[in-house]
């Protein structure tokens, strides 16, 4: 790298990190206070990571691989390898816990993963266009896109995407150098990626198989000669136009039937029929093109295979603990089984959600956050819209340059955009029933373990930026002289339609009660009521992130927990014991039977004596008056405290 290009990502590195300050206002005047997303959602137990993780390193010596701190009834430390641990985050957040606190580290770790989003791409842009300016509002449009932005509001593993293109720097360097030492550093930044979201190792895997086959064929696609397969062609077209007509025809009828002569022909869904049309679809576009693939002059076979091996080996040893982990759980049986269903999996995003203007933006209407909100998913799962700017652009490109688009980024963007709507398309709202790629690849191992396909649209954010920086590298060089207007008037234009500040902000104070549990210097557990055991899958009782978020300032165990994966073994087991079972069900508002409360009481002493039950903590407006009452019975609870909306109670010193 020369001392110019130093200097252009010096000064880049601190632009980006300025903007991302921009981007969060007005989180930096309120650093140590607020956060962008809920402690009770998501951003509690992201929060809660950095925090567990430097606990378990320096307050028991132990491996930050599993914890007592939740769920301790489960026969040992609780298995941290197949929760979202945000491993990247936690490491950095360990020397600065200590100096400014659990929120204000967090909220430092966020601008910091949010800067190296849009350095990381700049970089990787730079590298292939050669133009730093033009790189530089590429990285703009990644870093602000409103996927990342909003994953910001809860999902804060996902807005940590840096992995993804530096990741693809790291690829393009390995293979224009033939360096061992640049394939090395992929497979390192490939469990960088893992470390910051599972998914986004995948995503690297997928991406890297992608560049590979890039390197090494030539794809080509050209429409055949009128006379050729003509038959099949004819053949096909009536099949096309016959299912069509029958599915026309049941759907006049009305009534999800129609009679051809004795044939009856039944159609409650249109599964069936959009997915036949889909087929005979994609078998008419086979018999119309002639599909070329060709070698390229590229490296040696040798070299493929050592970079391939050297990113799989680097990032095997990088992750080992967790795969260790993962892999015991796995032998054992004890791994959560996600099924695959045809019909009911997962949903994608809507189609026209790329094409709808930045729903974070502050004169967004009501009505399409309302739209985003109230699609399959969520807010949060919904929102991955393009940049409308950055498509002008490329218009614009097209149309006064002659620029083409790079066929590799086309292919990431068009292809991962699929992907991202899931296994059946999705018009407004509308479920065509017409199936994707997503319905088959999410049977392939791996790649299924992404299981929702609407995080797919990171990619295709990140191939549009790169594509947007090809499109400006075309534009500056056909209008040299007036770059700079080129590039102000773009990089202006873009940020007023992506800038999402002022962002809402959420309170991070602590409730006065765990002021008194924090002061305690007993080695005592806390139980929350409502309580329950809670994960990405499902749920069992009624447990809030909250609760570990505010673990975070009194240090005390607490009895329930909340994982992105929790093991079978462990739910069974807190369905089995009389007490905790008692208070899922009360947690959850269904009736006990006599014969629980019967057996709940018999074990509530052991159960106080095994936990080391110190505190209860109960939320006003939360908490039912059945579940106030049977825990005050079951537990001897006395009331000690109460401040904003919290009552603290101490339970009966068991009868030894």
């Amino acid at each position: 790298m020369t001392p110019s290009s130093r200097r252009h990502s010096l000064f880049a590195f601190i632009a980006y990190a300025i903007l991302a300050a921009i981007q969060s206002w007005p989180l930096p005047l309120h650093m140590a206070t607020h956060l962008t997303g809920t402690p009770a959602g998501d951003a509690g137990v992201y929060v809660w990571n950095i925090w567990v993780f430097s606990h378990e390193i320096f307050s028991t010596g132990t491996t930050p691989m599993s914890t007592l701190e939740i769920l301790p009834l489960a026969g040992g430390p609780t298995d941290l390898s197949l929760h979202n641990y945000t491993l990247f985050s936690d490491a950095l957040a360990v020397p600065f816990l200590g100096l400014f606190g659990v929120v204000r580290t967090f909220n430092l770790i966020y601008l910091f993963n949010s800067t190296l989003v849009g350095f990381g791409l700049f970089l990787l842009a730079r590298r292939l266009t050669g133009r730093a300016a033009e790189s530089f509002v590429a990285g703009l449009v990644f870093m602000w896109a409103p996927f990342i932005v909003t994953r910001g509001d809860g999902h804060f593993s996902l807005a940590a995407a840096a992995p993804l293109p530096i990741f693809m720097l790291m690829l393009c360097r390995a293979f224009d150098t033939q360096k061992l030492r640049d394939a090395l550093l992929a497979g390192a930044v490939m469990a960088w990626a893992a470390f910051s979201d599972p998914y986004y190792g995948v995503y690297c895997v997928m991406l890297g198989g992608c560049f590979v086959v890039s390197r090494a064929l030539d794809v080509s696609i050209a429409k055949r000669p009128v006379n050729e397969l003509r038959a099949a062609r004819h053949l096909i077209d009536v099949a096309i136009a016959t299912t069509a007509a029958l599915v026309i025809g049941v759907q006049v009828a009305g009534q999800g039937a129609i009679n051809i002569g004795v044939l009856r022909l039944s159609m409650h869904t249109l599964y069936t029929p959009m997915l036949v049309l889909t087929v005979l679809a994609v078998a008419r576009l086979a018999v119309s093109t002639d599909l070329r693939i060709t070698t390229l002059p590229t490296p040696t076979m040798g070299f493929l295979v050592r970079v391939t091996v050297a990113c799989a080996v680097v990032a095997g040893v990088l992750m080992s603990p967790t795969l260790y982990a993962v892999g015991r759980s796995a032998v054992m049986g004890d791994v959560p089984n996600v099924p695959v269903l045809w019909r009911s999996s997962a949903p994608g995003v809507d189609l026209l959600a790329f094409f709808i203007p930045n729903p974070n933006h502050a004169l967004a209407p009501a009505s399409v956050v309302a739209w985003f909100t109230n699609r399959s998913g969520g807010y949060l799962e919904q929102v991955a819209s393009l940049s409308l700017v950055g498509l002008a652009i490329l218009f614009a490109a097209r149309r006064l340059t002659g620029f083409r688009l790079p066929r590799f980024w086309l292919v990431i963007t068009v292809g991962f955009g699929l992907l991202a709507l899931g296994p059946f398309l999705e018009i407004a709202g509308v479920n065509t029933q017409i199936p994707t790629p997503w319905a088959l690849l999410r049977y392939v191992p791996l790649v299924g373990a992404a299981r929702m396909p609407a995080r797919f649209a990171v990619v295709t954010a990140m191939g549009f930026s790169m594509m947007l920086a090809f499109a400006l590298a075309a534009l500056t060089a056909r209008f040299p002289r007036r770059r700079l207007a080129i590039l102000t008037v773009a990089g202006v234009a873009i940020a007023a339609e992506l800038i999402a500040a002022p962002r809402p902000l959420y309170s991070a104070e602590i409730p006065g009660v765990y002021k008194i549990v924090a002061a305690d210097p007993r080695p005592v557990r806390v139980l929350e009521l409502p309580t329950g055991v809670r994960d990405g899958l499902s749920s069992m009782g009624n447990f809030n992130a909250r609760v570990q978020f505010y673990q975070t300032f009194h240090g005390k165990g607490l009895i329930g927990g909340y994982l992105s994966r929790v093991a079978p073994s462990v739910k069974s087991k807190y369905r089995r014991m009389p007490v905790t079972s008692a208070l899922i069900e009360v947690s959850e508002g269904h009736k006990l039977s006599a014969r629980q409360i019967d057996r709940a009481l018999a074990g509530a002493d052991g159960f106080i004596r095994t936990t080391n039950l110190g505190y209860v903590v109960m939320q006003r407006g939360a908490v039912s008056d059945d579940v106030r009452d049977f825990a005050t019975i079951l537990l001897g609870l006395t009331k000690i405290a109460e401040a904003d909306g919290y009552d603290l109670y101490v339970p009966r010193q068991p009868i030894r």
